[in-house]
């Protein structure tokens, strides 16, 4: 019980701080809730950081190897920890695919659906609230499952990646992109203690359980015989994405957003320069992990 209430308070942090802060990001990053892809070294200014939100999408599906052959391209979607659904509507614009969106937050549901229906996609995509370790699908209905920064909210990982083998169809491409902490040494049993410490901090501001490495990603889906097991460290690659929020953040535009969405989101601001830290130390890894079910 004492499990149970733990996990009902963190979905319901979530949630709360999903619908406090979503529409403050959009009005000024739009609808893409996550990391974008950037040359080594590159600087930009925020258009072109939407361009690189798009980018990410479109270089995790190539990593994964995801087919634009009208026979082979995924037919049927579930994007898991949908935010406002920007990844849906991307995804089925350029597949033609019908997409399910799922999140905790009912306020995210709503704009998805809203923005979803501007742009003549009602028919393509649908959203809903929703607990990714429990979705509301049947086994087998989908031949891409997508989670594009999402794993990190997951306090139990090995029932995340098992809950969406579940839902994939035989041979269906699996996409994580998610938020680790470096992979230990060998002769190392747990992060070092500042290290833990700089996680937890990160933790309390963004309603996230305990982090896990790409090793311990791999183990798990070697555990459950998924096959085509990709992993790679994209850190480099989104070097540029936390120095831009802040920036965003303290434009006036960005301060007076803050002010109005609340405590939860002003706390998630205070502490970006903690994300940057942790980058710069090589403990937080920015991780794209991909595979297949077995057909």
């Amino acid at each position: 019980m004492a499990m149970e209430s733990k996990e009902e308070a963190l979905k319901k942090g979530i949630a709360e701080f999903y619908d406090a802060s979503s529409g403050t990001w959009e009005d000024i990053w739009g609808d893409h809730m996550h990391h974008g892809f950037y040359d080594p070294g590159a600087t930009a200014p925020i258009r072109d950081h939407r361009a690189a939100q798009i980018r990410m999408i479109e270089e995790a599906l190539r990593f994964a190897g995801v087919s634009d052959n009208p026979l082979k391209k995924p037919k049927k979607v579930v994007d898991v920890g949908c935010g406002i659904g920007g990844s849906s509507r991307y995804i089925a614009k350029k597949y033609g695919s019908h997409c399910q969106g799922i999140t905790l937050s009912p306020i995210q549901v709503q704009r998805a659906q809203a923005l979803s229906a501007d742009e003549g996609l009602e028919d393509k995509v649908n959203f809903q609230v929703a607990d990714a370790l429990n979705q509301p699908f049947p086994d087998g209905q989908f031949d891409l499952v997508w989670s594009m920064e999402s794993g990190e909210h997951m306090p139990d990982k090995v029932k995340f990646v098992s809950e969406l083998l579940r839902v994939a169809a035989p041979g269906a491409t699996i996409v994580i992109v998610t938020w680790c902490h470096r992979d230990l040494l060998p002769s190392e049993a747990n992060l070092a203690p500042d290290e833990t410490s700089l996680l937890n901090k990160i933790c309390n501001a963004y309603y996230l359980p305990s982090w896990c490495s790409a090793a311990d990603y791999v183990k798990i889906a070697n555990s459950l015989s998924l096959e085509d097991i990709k992993t790679a460290d994209w850190s480099d690659y989104v070097a540029p994405f936390w120095p831009a929020v802040i920036r965003s953040a303290f434009t006036w535009k960005g301060f007076t957003s803050l002010l109005r969405t609340g405590w939860k989101t002003i706390k998630g601001a205070l502490v970006m320069p903690l994300m940057i830290h942790g980058y710069n130390k090589k403990l937080i890894k920015f991780t794209i992990i991909t595979c297949r079910k077995p057909a």
